[in-house]
């Protein structure tokens, strides 16, 4: 091997030790990224030769220090954040002590546990190509190693990785199908990105924050037609106490439900959530049944969970749109949805107290209440002024701007003032259609409040006052609605048809590549074997289907490699093979175990016509074949053409 071999297959080993950096800057301490590629950047002026490699009393006190400094910055070595980390950098110094074919397996071994880690932590779409070429870049490198001296054709070594990829590919598609799921899922145990969704609270301000973010909560597949805009409530925290200013969800909160006639369009839907920093499992208003596991329907139709969505969850759910209850309300229901602070709001508490008196029953006195922010001079928006501790006083009579929080505080104390059971519900309104994909995509921008009253004979009732003063939010979102809602990316996105369908076509793509790989569950598997008419829990029969897929497989890349041309020898290996030849067919064949100087040495016997001149050949291909210096294109012409030019006299035995 020529130190220019293994000059270039340790930087195909630089090469993918970084890629494997490169998949968490965003993700790894600063002081640890930077730390790794000093010891990179080390490691490369060592292979031009410009700068000394540490020794050993260094490299031995580098990996004590950095030990350290990862034990302080993450109180611990085990998680896939310190492991990560600290395999960053040992991997980095592992770089600076590589020597031998071992060391380099070892530094291939690192990049690909560093690949395995950024799948641990992030399964988007847009990272699939990138984890693609770093594990093409660790296969090229443990190719070099393994060959060093085929480093420096990095065509063949390009072609070599790529053909050893795609081979493995339907292995890995038999594997990833068939071998058995776990329920819990194997790819729960990265550190999934939550970001903070609805509360179990709501003040002023705080709907509209969820409002300025477009990033996906959820998307939704119906079996038939979705539900029409104005029906497309997704229901998420039901908050009962208010203190004046904040409304709060009441934690364990047990009551009877009551008994529900279930009315209008009944719609099958399957819900795949993205991870959230809350319990609640969005459904359409009102869920009936679902096979959500670990979620319960609480008694005031919550979907809730035990713990946070940390990861994405997809199930399926039946709801209906319309309800009705002929039940009397509980009591501790009616004193908890009845309860307003005392000294607080007092000329809204006034204002109710006169409308329900004019009002001879309760449908004429919410009535008077919807027409009031109808005709009131209310307007919606997403920028209201600040309110004073008595919130809903300050927007009836002063402001009078807001969103939908807003409008549901103050609807909802009005309805409690007046005597009605009432609650604020948070959720999401509308969503996006996309054509290309056939679901619903539900953004942050879509959150939303409403109000629930209890009417005698009817049960709870949805009335949405923002669509009094703002019916257009309901029918096409905030988008359409304000002119400065969204950022000017957004708003180009939605306004120009041929990006939108572009974006749409995108996030399509992404729905599938979420539901159909990185969701692929035990659920999702049982329902394959089904349909391939397997039991989803008989071992044997997935054992056999493997056993089947690892045999054909075999048998495909052992047809593949049969198939393969044959390298042809090198023009200098030519060149003596045909020496060889007519040399044999002259009466002088070579011995298996003769080398090209023994060769010569026997053909003493032969002609002096030619026994010279075939001597000196042989001896020529000596040094030009184990010589210390490479030939050079003339002299191996040269000497293809006095090969080409040997004239030899026949003979009939060599000895």
């Amino acid at each position: 091997m020529q130190p220019g071999d293994d000059r270039r297959a340790r930087l195909w080993l630089l090469g993918a030790f970084l890629g494997g950096i490169m998949l968490h800057l965003s993700q790894l301490p600063p002081w640890i990224t930077l730390g790794a590629l000093l010891c990179a950047a080390w490691c490369l002026a060592g292979i031009v030769g410009r700068v000394p490699l540490p020794g050993k009393r260094l490299r031995g006190a580098l990996v004590a220090g950095l030990t350290i400094g990862v034990l302080a910055a993450f109180h611990t070595l085990n998680g896939l954040a310190a492991g990560t980390a600290l395999l960053a950098l040992m991997g980095a110094m592992k770089l600076l002590e590589t020597r031998t074919r071992r060391d380099g397996y070892i530094v291939v071994a690192v990049a690909l546990c560093l690949l395995l880690a950024a799948c641990l932590g992030n399964q988007d779409l847009p990272h699939a190509p990138l984890y693609l070429v770093q594990a093409w870049l660790c296969v090229t490198a443990l190719a070099a190693t393994a060959h060093p001296q085929a480093a420096a054709h990095t065509r063949r070594l390009a072609s070599l990785s790529a053909r050893s990829l795609l081979l493995a590919l339907p292995l890995a598609m038999a594997m990833f199908l068939l071998f058995p799921r776990l329920t819990g899922g194997f790819w729960s145990v990265g550190a999934s990105r939550v970001s903070t969704g609805l509360s179990d609270s709501m003040s002023p301000g705080s709907i509209s924050e969820l409002g300025e973010s477009s990033d996906p909560v959820f998307r939704v597949w119906f079996q038939g037609p979705p539900p029409p805009p104005q029906e497309r409530y997704w229901r998420g925290p039901v908050l009962h106490e208010f203190d004046g200013y904040t409304w709060r969800r009441t934690p364990g909160l047990q009551y009877p439900a009551e008994q529900l006639d279930y009315t209008g369009a009944v719609y099958h839907y399957r819900v795949r959530l993205e991870p959230d920093t809350g319990p609640w499992w969005l459904a359409l208003d009102t869920i009936r049944s679902t096979d959500a596991a670990g979620a319960t329907i609480t008694p005031d139709r919550q979907l809730v969970a035990r713990h946070p969505v940390h990861d994405p969850v997809t199930y399926d759910a039946v709801s209906y749109t319309f309800t009705r209850s002929t039940d009397r309300l509980n009591h501790l229901t009616q004193l908890l949805d009845t309860a307003l602070p005392p000294r607080r709001n007092p000329r809204s508490v006034r204002l109710a107290q006169q409308l329900r008196a004019a009002a001879p029953d309760a449908h004429a006195f919410v009535t008077r209440v919807l027409d009031l922010f109808r005709h009131g001079g209310f307007s919606y928006t997403l920028t209201p002024p600040l309110l004073d501790l008595n919130s809903v006083d300050d927007f009836l009579f002063n402001t009078r701007q807001g969103f939908c929080g807003h409008f549901a505080s103050a609807f909802v104390t009005l309805m409690r003032a007046g005597g009605l059971p009432a609650r604020v519900v948070t959720g999401y309104q509308g969503g996006e259609w996309n054509p290309l994909g056939g679901y619903l995509l539900v953004r942050r921008s879509d959150a939303h409040a409403w109000a629930e009253i209890w009417l005698q004979g009817q049960g709870w009732v949805r009335v949405d006052p923002t669509a009094v003063v703002a019916p257009e939010r309901l029918r096409r979102g905030a988008l359409d609605v304000l002119p400065d809602a969204g950022s000017a990316s957004e708003r180009l996105m939605y306004e120009i048809t041929w990006l939108n369908r572009l974006h749409q076509g995108w996030d399509a793509a992404n729905a599938w590549w979420s539901t159909r790989l990185v969701g692929y569950d035990f659920h999702a598997q049982s329902r394959l074997l089904q349909a391939l008419g397997l039991s989803a829990r008989s071992w044997q029969q997935l054992g056999a289907l493997l056993t089947a897929a690892l045999g054909l497989w075999l048998l495909a890349v052992t047809l593949s490699f049969n198939r393969l041309p044959r390298a042809r020898p090198h023009r200098l290996a030519r060149a003596y093979a045909l020496l060889c030849a007519r040399l044999g067919s002259a009466g002088f064949a070579r011995r298996p175990d003769e080398g090209p100087v023994t060769y010569a040495r026997s053909l003493a016997t032969a002609p002096q016509a030619f026994g010279a001149a075939a001597r000196q050949l042989l001896e020529r291909y000596a040094r030009l074949r184990f010589g210390a210096d490479t030939p050079t294109e003339a002299e191996l012409e040269q000497f293809e053409r006095d090969v080409r030019g040997l004239r030899l006299a026949r003979r009939s035995s060599r000895r």
